[in-house]
C-alpha cells in the first residue's frame, strides 16, 4: 500500500504491502492518491482542500493561533461530528489560523470515486467497498501533517478509522440536530453520499438525524475533547445556539487545543529522565 506523507512541499511515498481490496477499494484507493498528490503539490482545490490564506479573522483568533503552533509542531487535527454549516466552516478557519492545509474526508472519498453521483452509484453495489475507501482515506491523511481534516460520520464507526484518529487530536463538534436539519433543508450542507439516502424529504430529515447522530455518539465520546454549541451559546448568554458566531467557536476550539497541546507537553517533560 501506498502511504503519502507530507514532507515540506515534497511528498515521500512509502511501499508496505496490503491485503486485497474489492475494486471499488482498489480504484478508489489510486484515484485518491493521486488526487492527494496533486493538490498538496499545487496546494488548491476548492472542492476538498485549501491552503491557509490571510483574511479578516479576529486578532483574538490569530494572536491563540500564533501561541499553539510552536507547541502544536504540525499535528493534524479532526473534526468529528454530523456535518454542518458549522463544522466545515470552522475547519476552514482553523486552517486559515494555524497556516494548515483542509481537508474533508466525504468530498475527498467521493472526488476520488468520480463524484458524489458515482459514489451512491458504487455505494449500492459495494457498500463494503466504499467503507474500506473511507478508512484508506483516513489511512493517507493519518499519515500526513499541517491538516485540519473534516472527518465524516464513517470515521467513528469501527475500532480502525478511531485507532487512526489518535495520530492527531480529535475534537467533536456537537451541533443541535435541528440547526442541522435547517443546513440541509436550506441546502447550505449535503450529508455524504453514503448516508444522502437516509434523508428523502425535509419532514423526515430531523428524524433520520438523530438515528444518524445515535449511531455515531460513542465514536464521537472517544474524540480528545467536546465542543457543543449548545454549551458555548448557554456560557456567552446567547438565548439560542444559532447565535454562536464563527469567531466565537474558533476560539473556544483552539482554546481546548491549547489545553491538549499542554498537558501532552507536560507529560513529556515528567517522562524526561532526571
Amino acid at each position: 500500500m501506498e502511504i503519502i506523507q507530507a514532507i515540506g512541499p515534497r511528498l515521500l511515498l512509502i511501499h508496505h504491502p496490503s491485503p486485497p481490496r474489492s475494486q471499488f477499494s482498489t480504484g478508489v484507493r489510486t484515484n485518491l492518491i493521486s488526487t492527494t498528490r496533486a493538490i498538496l503539490q499545487k496546494g488548491t482545490s476548492e472542492s476538498v482542500a485549501t491552503t491557509a490564506v490571510e483574511n479578516d479573522q479576529s486578532v483574538a483568533i490569530k494572536k491563540r493561533a500564533t501561541e499553539i503552533a510552536p507547541d502544536l509542531k504540525g499535528t493534524s487535527i479532526f473534526l468529528l461530528g454530523i456535518n454542518s454549516s458549522y463544522k466545515s466552516s470552522l475547519g476552514r478557519n482553523l486552517a486559515d489560523a494555524l497556516r494548515y492545509y483542509y481537508f474533508d474526508s466525504d468530498s475527498l472519498v467521493e472526488e476520488a470515486a468520480g463524484g458524489k453521483s458515482a459514489a451512491i452509484s458504487l455505494i449500492e453495489k459495494d457498500e463494503e467497498g466504499y467503507l474500506a475507501s473511507e478508512t484508506e482515506v483516513l489511512k493517507q491523511l493519518s499519515s500526513m501533517g499541517r491538516m485540519i481534516v473534516c472527518a465524516g460520520n464513517g470515521a467513528v464507526k469501527n475500532s480502525t478509522n478511531l485507532a487512526l484518529l489518535r495520530h492527531g487530536i480529535s475534537i467533536w463538534i456537537d451541533v443541535p440536530l435541528d440547526l442541522v436539519a435547517r443546513d440541509i433543508m436550506e441546502d447550505r450542507i449535503q450529508l455524504s453520499a453514503f448516508d444522502t439516502s437516509m434523508c428523502k424529504s425535509s419532514p423526515e430529515v430531523l428524524a433520520q438525524l438523530t438515528m444518524l447522530y445515535n449511531s455515531g455518539r460513542s465514536g464521537y465520546s472517544t474524540a480528545d475533547a467536546t465542543i457543543s454549541l449548545q454549551k458555548i451559546a448557554s456560557q456567552l448568554g446567547y438565548d439560542e445556539p444559532d447565535a454562536v458566531t464563527m469567531d466565537d467557536l474558533s476560539v473556544e476550539v483552539l482554546k481546548e487545543i491549547e489545553k491538549l497541546v499542554r498537558v501532552k507537553k507536560m507529560m513529556q517533560e515528567a517522562a524526561r529522565p532526571f
